[in-house]
């Protein structure tokens, strides 16, 4: 199946292969998730929109002063992350806040770096339904009834940067501080895998049939950054990708800019550049250079060729 690789920037939504900005030029596309064959995105922060299929974009919610950063499509709505660490779902009956989250014990241990408030950065869902909200630096949340009660799931300190599930295989997945998380328990106890990388700081991890690409770097201020794979369900370090990449990227590969569909691969640099896999993650080619400072990316595809509950 063909696809194409969209990217959310700080200047508009743009096609891999096209320097010009396809949708919402001059505006800064923050998250996109999939819903079946129908996309939700998050436009300046604060404008919700809907595209169904292949009409045209529409906003459908304006959240005022909120600030969004992420954004979920699940059976009882979509819900959205904000700055601050609070959620908001989307229903057939408004805006609603999930109090629930609010109310989690220990919130007040959550922090960030530069002191200023933590955010909701990355959200996913298994295949039960049960949701995942990772906050930087708050760890992750797991709610198993619909978002109404939260429980913590991994330690504060591992400074996760972005969760997904893997369908295919059960496992939970964290780019962390520490490395690659990983749960075959639903989050209730975790395994950090960091053989072979140069450095344990993880920003984005995705999965290609049955390979795991993260990207990884020094730290959050780095100068030598780079994408990494290995077997999901095999021991052994992760190998470097090499073929065809650049030596080292001097910025992080950030949160949402590493996606795959099959064996496809694809990630979005800071300075603007994208490049594509075809094979997992062995070989790639520069697909596009520059583009705005990318915020996302996804594969343009039918949800039922995505194993990951995040889009």
């Amino acid at each position: 199946m063909t696809s194409r690789v969209l990217v959310g920037t700080k200047g508009g939504l743009f096609f891999t292969g096209s320097g010009t900005a396809s949708e919402f030029e001059g505006r800064e596309v923050r998250s996109l998730a999939r819903q079946g064959s129908d996309w939700w995105a998050v436009i300046d922060r604060s404008e919700i929109w809907y595209r169904e299929k292949s009409a045209p974009w529409t906003m459908v919610h304006h959240l005022g002063d909120a600030r969004t950063t992420s954004i979920l499509p699940t059976a009882g709505g979509v819900i959205v992350g904000t700055a601050g660490a609070h959620l908001l779902r989307i229903g057939p009956d408004g805006i609603d806040p999930l109090r629930g989250f609010d109310a989690i014990a220990g919130r007040d241990t959550w922090y960030t770096p530069s002191g200023s408030a933590p955010d909701v950065r990355s959200m996913a869902a298994d295949s039960k339904g049960t949701q995942y909200v990772n906050v930087h630096v708050g760890g992750i949340l797991r709610s198993d009834d619909d978002g109404q009660s939260w429980t913590p799931t991994i330690d504060v300190d591992s400074d996760v940067h972005e969760v997904v599930f893997d369908r295919t295989s059960g496992l939970l997945l964290a780019a962390s501080g520490w490395g690659l998380g990983v749960s075959d328990d639903r989050g209730d106890t975790w395994r950090f895998d960091t053989d072979g990388l140069h450095g344990n700081y993880l920003r984005a991890v995705t999965v290609a049939e049955d390979m795991v690409l993260v990207t990884a770097s020094t730290g959050p201020f780095t100068n030598h950054a780079a994408v990494y794979r290995k077997p999901l369900d095999a021991a052994g370090s992760f190998e470097r990708c090499a073929t065809g990449l650049p030596d080292r990227f001097a910025e992080n590969i950030n949160t949402m800019n590493l996606a795959a569909s099959g064996v496809r691969v694809s990630f979005a640099t800071a300075d603007g550049y994208v490049y594509c896999s075809q094979d997992a993650g062995a070989t790639w080619t520069l697909e596009t250079d520059g583009l705005p400072t990318p915020r996302c990316l996804a594969f343009d595809i039918d949800a039922a060729a995505s194993r990951l509950g995040h889009a």
